[in-house]
């Protein structure tokens, strides 16, 4: 597969989002203070490393398989929302839920920038199969981006 210099560009730039949000979940999981947050944090780093091997593998010139990828991503999202179930998260205006909260309102986002960039490259490569891993990355950044979403709202850190 031979990506025009534009395309290799863009390309190189979404993988630089994903090491960014692996390194930032990581740090994140290790930093957040309700172990419900942990768990997602940790979960949506796993699907980011996921993302980081489509591309680093769209750069070798692999398609992958879609239908897997989604699945274990899907599972993994279920998996952190169904731990976000159960626990308590730290006393509103604590400091630990300060704490929480500065994460998720970044952590959120992050989840928006990189979906951006997902839209852009979904319209600047010119492979349909390319589009469509690209489309499927993006719908699970979306995904991320309504899991954290959903954890600060149920934990009233979203105005």
């Amino acid at each position: 597969m031979q990506f025009t210099p534009k395309e290799g560009s863009l390309l190189q730039e979404l993988q630089a989002q994903e090491k960014l949000c692996i390194e930032k979940y990581g740090k994140y999981a290790d930093a957040a203070c309700d172990p419900r947050l942990r768990q997602l944090f940790s979960s949506i780093g796993a699907a980011e490393s996921r993302h980081l091997q489509t591309l680093e593998g769209l750069g070798s010139g692999s398609l992958p398989q879609q239908q897997g990828q989604q699945q274990q991503s899907q599972q993994g999202q279920q998996q952190g929302q169904q731990q976000q179930s159960g626990g308590r998260a730290p006393a509103q205006n604590s400091p630990e839920w300060q704490q929480d909260r500065y994460l998720c309102t970044d952590a959120l986002t992050t989840e928006k920038h990189a979906s951006g960039l997902y839209d852009t490259g979904i319209f600047e490569f010119a492979d349909p199969a390319v589009r469509q891993t690209l489309n499927s990355i993006q719908s699970e950044e979306q995904r991320h981006g309504q899991s954290i979403y959903e954890y600060m709202n149920s934990n009233g850190m979203y105005n």
